[in-house]
C-alpha cells in the first residue's frame, strides 16, 4: 500500500499549494534528513502562529507517524479529513496508518472515501487492492486453521502470494507507518526517509500487506488505452509549464494554472499571483527539469507525476510533484499542484 508522505498543501476542492512557505520547506528538509524531533519542534513553533495552515498540520502527521506516533497521527490526519473532507490524501494516510495496525475495514473505508472525493486518485484505488487482498488472504489461511485439506482456499491463498511475488524485490512491503511508505513503493516524497517501523509477524509471509500511503505519490500510470497523442499534449503542457518556469516568463507560467486553480490558505488569487511573481523574478537564474513523467489520462482530466530538479542560483532542490490537470478548450491546464511524496 502506498504512503502519501508529500505535502499536501491545499485548501479546499483539489487546489494544493505549489510552493510551501520557507518554515515548512526547512522542515520538510529536517525530515529527508532523519531529524525528526527537530523538524518537530520547528513546525510546531510554525503551528503556534499558523494554526489554520493546513499543510503544516499535514506535514506533523507525516513527522508523527515518521516517529511511530500512530496515535498522534491518526488523529492528526481525522482532525484534517473532518475540516477538510474533500481532501483525499489525509483519508489515504489514514487507510495506510490502519492497516499498519491491522485495522483493514477501517483502511478500506478510508481508501472509499479518498475515491469518492477523487475517483482518478490512482494511489487509493492500488491501496485498496492490497487491503482486498490482505484481507483475502487472512480468510483464506483462517479456512486453512480449520481445514488443512480445503485445496481450493490452498489454491487461492497460493495464487494471491504468487501474484505479489511476481511485482518483483519490494514490492509487497508491510505496513508502515512511515509518510515515505515502504522504500520500494514511494509515492510523493521530497526524498527518501528511512522506514521506522519494523515488520509484522504474519502467518503468511508472502501475503500481500499494505504500505504506508503516500501522502501523494498521487502516483500517475502510463495508461496504454489513452491515445499516445492525448498523453504526449499533456506532457508538452507540462514540459511548456517547466519551460516558462525557467525562462523567468512569468506571464506564460501563470496562464500554465486554470481559471479554478485556487490558492491556499485563504489567499486571493492575485495575492497568489504576486507572490509567484516575485519569487520566479528574485532569482538570477532559474532552471527547472521534468524527469521520468508518468501520465493518467482519464476523459479530460489528467494526472502527471515526475522527479522535478530545481536551481536558482546557487539553491537546487530535488522533489516530487504531481499536477493534476483538465483540457479546457484546446489546452490542458493544471488545477491542481502537490509538491512532495
Amino acid at each position: 500500500m502506498r504512503w502519501l508522505r508529500a505535502f499536501l498543501l491545499s485548501l479546499g476542492l483539489g487546489c494544493v499549494l505549489p510552493i510551501m512557505a520557507d518554515e515548512l520547506t526547512d522542515v520538510s528538509q529536517l525530515v529527508s534528513q532523519g531529524q525528526h524531533a527537530q523538524a518537530l519542534d520547528k513546525l510546531n513553533a510554525y503551528l503556534a502562529t499558523h494554526p489554520k495552515d493546513v499543510a503544516a498540520q499535514f506535514l506533523k502527521g507525516v513527522i508523527l507517524a515518521e516517529q511511530n506516533k500512530v496515535a498522534e497521527a491518526i488523529q492528526i490526519f481525522s482532525e484534517i479529513t473532518e475540516k477538510y473532507p474533500n481532501l483525499p490524501e489525509p483519508y489515504n494516510n489514514l487507510a495506510v496508518l490502519y492497516a499498519a495496525q491491522g485495522q483493514y475495514e477501517k483502511a478500506r473505508l478510508s481508501l472509499e472515501r479518498a475515491i469518492k472525493t477523487h475517483p482518478s486518485y490512482a494511489t487509493a484505488h492500488e491501496n485498496l487492492g492490497d487491503v482486498y487482498a490482505k484481507m483475502a488472504s487472512d480468510a483464506y489461511d483462517k479456512a486453512l486453521q480449520l481445514d488443512r485439506s480445503n485445496m481450493r482456499a490452498q489454491t487461492k491463498l497460493a495464487m494471491i502470494k504468487e501474484l505479489f511475488s511476481n511485482r518483483g524485490p519490494g514490492s509487497t512491503p508491510p505496513a508502515s507507518t512511515s509518510i515515505d511508505a515502504a522504500k520500494s513503493s514511494n509515492v510523493v516524497k521530497t526524498a527518501p526517509v528511512a522506514d521506522t517501523t519494523k515488520p509484522a509477524e504474519d502467518k503468511s509471509k508472502s501475503a500481500p500487506t499494505p504500505t504506508a500511503v503516500k501522502p501523494a505519490e498521487v502516483s500517475a500510470v502510463n495508461d496504454q488505452s489513452t491515445p499516445m497523442n492525448t498523453q504526449q499534449a499533456v506532457l508538452n503542457a507540462v514540459h511548456a509549464w517547466a519551460k516558462a518556469w525557467s525562462e523567468k516568463d512569468v506571464s506564460a507560467y501563470l496562464a500554465s494554472y486554470a481559471e479554478d486553480f485556487t490558492p491556499p490558505n485563504g489567499e486571493t488569487r492575485s495575492a497568489w499571483q504576486a507572490m509567484r511573481k516575485e519569487r520566479i523574478r528574485k532569482p538570477a537564474s532559474i532552471q527547472v527539469e521534468v524527469l521520468d513523467p508518468k501520465v493518467n489520462v482519464e476523459k479530460d482530466r489528467a494526472i502527471v507525476s515526475f522527479k522535478q530538479n530545481y536551481r536558482a542560483g546557487n539553491n537546487s532542490m530535488r522533489t516530487f510533484k504531481t499536477l493534476h490537470m483538465r483540457k479546457i478548450g484546446e489546452r490542458w491546464l493544471i488545477t491542481r499542484e502537490i509538491t512532495g511524496r
